[in-house]
């Protein structure tokens, strides 16, 4: 069982800033991609930002050059700072990783965080 905790989020004018966290817990051999989806109301799950356990980053086009991944393989932990919000970023985040354990594959979602960007 791996449990990944959220935190982060809230409510913020456009134009601020947020910083998102994600916490990866349980019986883990390794961390593979780490990332940040987002679901808009009345939309579908849309990939934000990925990072691999080698550093290399991912983002989406409508995101680029504003947001920054970034992980703590110690503390098994990504993080997703956002700047230059728009309200077109409000959605719920989730958090995603790719894990080992068991010698199998798996992957695990967050129970996801609320980001709100007021005109």
């Amino acid at each position: 069982q791996v449990q990944l905790a959220e935190s982060g989020g809230g409510l913020v004018q456009a134009g601020g800033s947020l910083s998102l966290s994600c916490e990866a817990s349980g019986s883990i051999s390794s961390l593979d991609v780490m990332g940040w989806h987002r679901q808009a109301p009345g939309k579908q799950r849309e990939l934000v930002a990925t990072i691999s356990n080698g550093g290399i980053t991912n983002y989406s086009d409508s995101v680029k050059g504003r947001f920054t991944i970034s992980r703590d393989g110690a503390e098994n932990t990504v993080y997703l700072q956002m700047y230059s919000l728009k309200p077109d970023d409000t959605g719920v985040y989730y958090c995603a990783v790719r894990f080992l354990a068991g010698g199998r594959w798996s992957a695990a979602w967050g129970q996801g965080t609320q980001v709100t960007v007021s005109s």
